[in-house]
């Protein structure tokens, strides 16, 4: 068939790796957030095993569909604004009622390209500039882990660079068996804590309260649009590939509202783990990089299927292994995106504020700094265009 024969070792070990990213980034934060609202262990074991499920879902239908690597995640900044819910604030049916309005306004904000439109009006160079940044942060935690494992970022970083000579397609593959190798070596994978048990939904009747719309609901909605879609657009746009993005970011709303009662809370482009399968390193040939989506989605839906088991293998591994896989097999994006961001001399400073804002991790109003980059990057070339107008009067 000619879906497997587009598949090769570099698409299946970058689908891995972004799966690997995509979960151990923030699913310890899903736990707190499923905590928060007074969820119990199997409504908690059903929370993984719905987003896993809607990852799996809306990553491999698009990109089997358009033959373009389509990468969905859910919202680690909307896990992160669960967490913080005080006990007693909101019951669990009035939070699941909260994620169904979320999806609900996912849903228009998708399909009526409302969303699609405001994409349009952000040039290329502070798109750029936006995903440069985020995934910056997520490199600069890589390289920071020097501090608590020096051998292994030292080790996977120099297999990196010569295998990035000898063989690029599977520089990362080679990256994440010298990790593997090392970390058995120092014993530092954990494996006590593995047992095999299947994972099973859990339905949780919604209801809806004012409250809960104003204080869940309207906060999801705006850190996934802004802190997560945008710069998963910007991530799409970056490798050049082309995507109906109201279509997909409509869908990730519908499975918002589908799975919301069972934990799914919210879906969106994924930003950080997408370029892992949208970049040179998986696949020299753009025309096959969608099968690395696909087998990052197969890999969701064994998540799904051994929910706890598969989330207990991931953390066996230590975060310093994750953290600098990830980073290296990020670089060449950064590289080409801040290239692209600095090519137009009259962008540049607006495209440097993008990335900067982006950069620094600012949060306001519970608003991530992808919004606050794009924003400032935006309000700089606007005054710049004023100040042109102004010499020339």
């Amino acid at each position: 068939m000619p879906i497997l024969q587009d598949f090769s070792l570099s698409t299946i070990t970058a689908g891995f790796v972004a799966s690997l990213v995509g979960l151990t980034s923030g699913i310890v934060i899903v736990f707190e957030a499923a905590r928060a609202v007074g969820a119990n262990d199997e409504q908690v074991a059903s929370w993984v095993w719905a987003l896993c499920l809607g990852m799996a879902v809306l990553t491999i239908v698009p990109s089997l569909k358009l033959r373009v690597p389509v990468m969905v995640a859910f919202s680690a900044p909307g896990a992160a604004i669960l967490a913080t819910v005080s006990a007693g604030d909101f019951t669990l049916d009035q939070a699941i009622g909260a994620f169904i309005v979320n999806g609900i306004l996912m849903t228009v904000a998708g399909f009526s390209g409302l969303f699609e439109r405001f994409m349009n009006r952000i040039p290329v160079a502070l798109v750029s500039a936006l995903l440069a940044g985020v995934l910056a942060r997520f490199v600069l935690s890589g390289f920071a882990d020097a501090a608590t494992a020096p051998w292994l970022i030292v080790i996977t970083t120099l297999v990196y660079m010569v295998s990035r000579q000898l063989a690029p397609r599977y520089a990362v593959v080679a990256v994440l068996v010298a990790g593997i190798v090392t970390s058995l070596l120092s014993g530092s994978i954990r494996t006590e804590e593995i047992g095999l048990s299947l994972a099973r939904p859990v339905y949780m009747a919604p209801s809806f309260s004012l409250s809960a719309m104003i204080g869940l609901a309207i906060p999801l909605f705006i850190v996934t649009m802004a802190g997560q879609n945008l710069p998963g657009v910007a991530a799409i746009r970056n490798a050049k590939y082309d995507v109906p993005i109201s279509k997909v970011v409509g869908s990730t709303g519908l499975g918002t509202m589908l799975l919301a009662p069972f934990g799914g809370y919210s879906f969106n482009l994924s930003a950080v783990s997408a370029p892992i399968c949208l970049e040179a390193p998986a696949h020299e040939d753009p025309a096959r990089r969608y099968t690395a989506a696909l087998a990052n989605g197969g890999f969701y839906l064994v998540a799904a299927l051994f929910g706890t088991t598969i989330t207990a293998a991931l953390r066996a591994f230590p975060t310093e292994l994750i953290h600098i896989v990830a980073a290296l097999a990020l670089l060449p994006t950064i590289g080409n995106s801040l290239a692209t961001a600095v090519e137009h001399e009259g962008h540049r400073e607006a495209a440097m504020f993008t990335f900067v804002v982006t950069l620094s991790g600012v949060t306001v109003a519970k608003v991530g700094s992808p919004f606050w980059g794009a924003l400032a990057g935006v309000t700089a070339m606007m005054v710049a265009s004023w100040g042109v107008r102004t010499k020339n009067a």
